[in-house]
């Protein structure tokens, strides 16, 4: 694809760049994904939409390119709607919580798919927890199908769930700035329908965002902002938790008042080995799962039985 003309639109800076319509987004974010766009285009076009910043409606576009290349996992009629964790920034300076999240409602009986990509140097990868703690790689999407309906919880990479848009990713490290892709793998949707998408941020402008985006996308979601970019409420004070089911949105929790001090029994500590210690001991009862966790899970365990 020529791209010329989209970069004219959107490349004349926050002020003078002109938003695509819904359907021209699509196109665009379509030829993306499937890699028709040569590289110096591209470079442009993920530059040009970081100045100006997306519109809804490209949003929404971009939405719609990627759904119709989002392979769907199947759910049984009965079954729990299906929870879609991203996972993407890894942990900083505190203990990674996602499969805390993961595993404590796999066990109640609701399907968890987890998707993520680690290429950081400053942060610690999760994957290995996550196999220290059982929760297991799928190879295929095929694998994540059988784990999921055997074992109610399965991790796989983003190359093998969306492998367009993991090349959007990847893209990073040669521009020094995020993309639009970073934004989308946040909304994946592997069973439209039937999944309950945890999307979490990190500045309150993309909590507006995202707020609107969910409105009209539809659907089921809950919406926080993330702990260091991960999707699990801060332990040490709950975020507001607002939960999206069809186009309606309401607060199941709001954020708690107060400061964020250390927790007791919760080392300040990103390492992966006594972060999988201390989610077995919270998951075996030997410890306590902090309250805006359990607050999560209680949202997130409504979303996941409604229609």
């Amino acid at each position: 694809m020529d791209a010329t003309g989209f970069i004219r639109d959107i490349g004349r800076g926050a002020k003078g760049a002109r938003d695509l319509a819904r359907a021209d987004a699509e196109n665009l974010f379509g030829a993306m994904l499937d890699g028709e766009i040569d590289e110096l285009q591209l470079g442009a076009l993920l530059i040009g939409l970081r100045i100006k910043g997306e519109s809804n409606d490209e949003l929404l576009g971009f939405k719609d390119a990627l759904d119709a290349r989002t392979p769907q996992f199947f759910l049984h009629d009965g079954q729990p709607n299906l929870v879609v964790i991203p996972s993407y920034n890894g942990a900083r300076r505190q203990p990674n919580f996602v499969p805390l999240l993961a595993m404590q409602l796999a066990q109640s009986g609701i399907p968890v798919l987890i998707h993520g990509r680690y290429d950081f140097e400053t942060r610690v990868d999760p994957s290995g927890m996550m196999s220290v703690l059982g929760i297991s790689k799928a190879g295929s999407l095929a694998q994540a199908n059988e784990l999921l309906a055997e074992q109610n919880i399965a991790f796989v990479e983003l190359a093998t769930l969306a492998p367009g848009l993991d090349r959007l990713l990847a893209l990073r490290a040669r521009l020094g700035l995020r993309n639009s892709a970073h934004s989308l793998v946040k909304l994946l949707d592997p069973a439209r329908g039937r999944s309950v998408r945890i999307v979490a941020v990190t500045h309150p402008e993309y909590l507006e965002k995202m707020h609107k985006f969910l409105l009209a996308d539809g659907g089921r979601a809950l919406l926080l902002r993330g702990t260091e970019g991960e999707a699990y409420a801060n332990p040490r004070r709950r975020p507001q938790l607002e939960v999206f089911v069809n186009g309606c949105a309401e607060i199941a929790f709001p954020s708690a008042e107060g400061g964020a001090p250390p927790l007791a029994g919760i080392p300040d500590t990103p390492d992966n080995l006594a972060t999988a210690i201390l989610i077995r001991d919270m998951l075996e009862g030997r410890k306590a799962i902090p309250q805006p966790i359990l607050d999560q899970l209680d949202a997130i365990n409504q979303l996941c039985h409604c229609n």
